[in-house]
Order: structure tokens, then C-alpha cells, then sequence
């Protein structure tokens, strides 16, 4: 097939290689890449690849070889790259990739040149770190708002204790003078008593 012009209606998912470099290729990593379940080599390097690393590439798990080189990749490595536990070769360097590195299985053997050329990446196994200080920032934050929201509704608790005692003290106080002046009235003597009335029966002297 060599030196022959052929144009392929699909790619075949049984594909165990494809070597697609220095073919000034232009637009975004399909996502249908995800689909090469067989695949061991991937090699688009030396491109001019835009858009992000599409995270169905974790799907690949069998590649051994992943080399995205030379392009203008941007975005985050996804975490989903984690699942290539058989990756031996892996070169993302010379894009415009940012964020934390993942870690965890292979990824954990991969040294700097893995990633060079990358100036907004961090984490290990770079030596720059990633710059947290606005996550802890809004972390402080939200501490301080909550210790603000909880001193006030204290506060307002008790304020609301001692706004009931003096009102009751206060209406008690009233309501003491009151009856006092008024000797009982009797419609309060109705509520709190009712219709229950009490004879007098005078005792009859006996008769010596």
C-alpha cells in the first residue's frame, strides 16, 4: 500500500498504531478517539492541534505510546489520562497546557521532558509549584463569614431572651398595680375563676 492514495471511509477501532506527525494538521483532537479501544501508539506530533485534550483519551488503556508534542493544545491535562496504566512513552511538552499535573500509576514515572514547553503547568515532577494562595484566600473567607454568621445569631438570641424577660417582668409589674388599684375586677376574676361561686351557710346556734 505504500506510495498509493488511499482515503478511508472510517477508522478502524482495531487500528494498533497511528502515526499522524509533522503533517501540519489543524483543529481539535476528535473525541471519537475514544473509540480506538485497540490502539498502543498514538504519535500526532509536530502539528498545528488547537483546543484541549479530549478526556475520552483515558478510554485508550491498552497505548503505551502517547506523543502530542509540537502542537497548541490548551487547557488542563485531564485527570482521565490516569487510566493509561501501560503508558511507557508520554510527551505533552511544547504546548500551551496549564494547571496541576495529575498523578497516580504511570504517570508517577514520567520526568520533566514530559512536559517541557509548558510554562503554565505545575506540580510534580516539575520543580514549580501550583500557587494556592486563592483557594486557601476563599477558604479563610468562607471560615470568617461563617464565625460572623454564628456570633450574630448569638447575639440575637440573647437579645431576644432578654427582651422577653423585661417585657413579661414589666407586664407583670403592670398588671400587679393594676389589680391592686382596681380590687379585682370582675371580669378578671371571671377568666381566671369562672362561675364558681362559693355560700356562705351561717351555723345555727343550738339550743341549750
Amino acid at each position: 500500500m505504500k506510495g498509493y492514495e488511499v482515503q478511508l471511509e472510517k477508522v478502524l477501532t482495531i487500528l494498533a498504531t497511528i502515526d499522524l506527525s509533522s503533517n501540519k494538521l489543524e483543529g481539535e483532537i476528535p473525541m471519537l478517539i475514544g473509540n480506538l479501544y485497540a490502539l498502543i501508539l498514538l504519535n500526532i506530533s509536530h502539528n498545528c492541534l488547537n483546543g484541549s485534550i479530549p478526556h475520552q483519551i483515558g478510554n485508550l488503556t491498552s497505548l503505551e505510546s502517547l506523543d502530542i508534542s509540537w502542537n497548541q493544545l490548551i487547557g488542563k491535562i485531564p485527570e482521565e489520562i490516569t487510566n493509561l496504566k501501560f503508558l511507557e512513552v508520554l510527551n505533552l511538552s511544547q504546548n500551551h497546557l496549564v494547571g496541576r499535573i495529575p498523578t497516580g500509576y504511570q504517570l508517577n514515572t514520567f520526568g520533566n521532558d514530559s512536559y517541557g514547553g509548558n510554562l503554565n503547568l505545575c506540580g510534580s515532577p516539575l520543580s514549580r509549584e501550583c500557587n494556592d494562595n486563592n483557594r486557601s484566600h476563599e477558604h479563610q473567607q468562607q471560615h470568617v463569614e461563617y464565625e460572623d454568621k454564628s456570633k450574630f445569631m448569638i447575639g440575637f438570641t440573647w437579645r431576644v431572651v432578654v427582651i422577653g424577660f423585661c417585657c413579661g417582668v414589666i407586664f407583670g409589674i403592670f398588671m400587679e398595680n393594676l389589680m391592686s388599684r382596681i380590687r379585682r375586677p370582675k371580669w378578671l376574676f371571671m377568666t381566671f375563676y369562672g362561675n364558681r361561686t362559693h355560700k356562705i351557710v351561717p351555723t345555727q346556734r343550738r339550743n341549750a
